[in-house]
């Protein structure tokens, strides 16, 4: 993708209990840009079954995640916030390739984003 320097951050696959896959079945659906047509990425088209698997690995995760300690959890959150800010020109141009928006638009819409997680890490912080 022109102008993407971090090609990585588009993954045509869903991520289940810490693994990318694809539907079981196979099926995709295109994302398109809505300004010129052009296919952007095949996505999977998941399901029941999928979805299920998903559930059962965030309900899986928890029970680990809930005995970290409020710092251990703001730490996490911290990375990905630093990992939000440094690829918030990628993240906001795959924004405007996939809606159609302004790009200045998608940039507020991911530092916006972003500032959520940091809100939530401070908040883990506090909750111990």
């Amino acid at each position: 993708m022109k102008n993407i320097q971090n090609t990585e951050l588009l993954r045509a696959a869903g991520l289940i209990g810490g693994e990318w896959t694809n539907a079981d079945n196979g099926d995709s659906f295109a994302v398109d840009n809505p300004a010129t047509g052009e296919t952007i990425a095949h996505m999977p088209s998941m399901g029941v079954a999928e979805t299920k698997r998903a559930i059962d690995a965030a309900s899986a995760a928890w029970h680990p995640w809930r005995a970290k300690s409020g710092k251990e959890r703001a730490d996490y959150l911290l990375r990905w916030h630093a990992l939000i800010l440094q690829n918030s020109e990628d993240l906001a141009r795959l924004m405007t390739l996939e809606q159609g928006k302004p790009l200045a638009e998608s940039r507020g819409e991911v530092a916006y984003g972003a500032s959520f997680v940091q809100w939530f890490a401070e908040e883990a912080k506090r909750n111990g």
